[in-house]
């Protein structure tokens, strides 16, 4: 596990906040922002196992 992967959950988990309060506080913008965090998460997590994989 390298630091690429924990920063990716992280944002993952971030994001997922981020989009649940904005769904219950009716702020598309916060609620957007927070898919995109997501999907920026996952992106940093595939890198991060990506890495871990090609290390011998």
């Amino acid at each position: 596990m390298n630091k690429d992967r924990i920063v990716g959950s992280a944002k993952q988990v971030e994001g997922s906040i981020k989009e649940a309060v904005g769904k219950a506080v009716g702020d598309a913008k916060l609620q957007i922002d927070g898919k995109a965090e997501k999907v920026a998460g996952k992106a940093q997590n595939l890198v991060g196992a990506l890495k871990d994989a090609a290390k011998p």
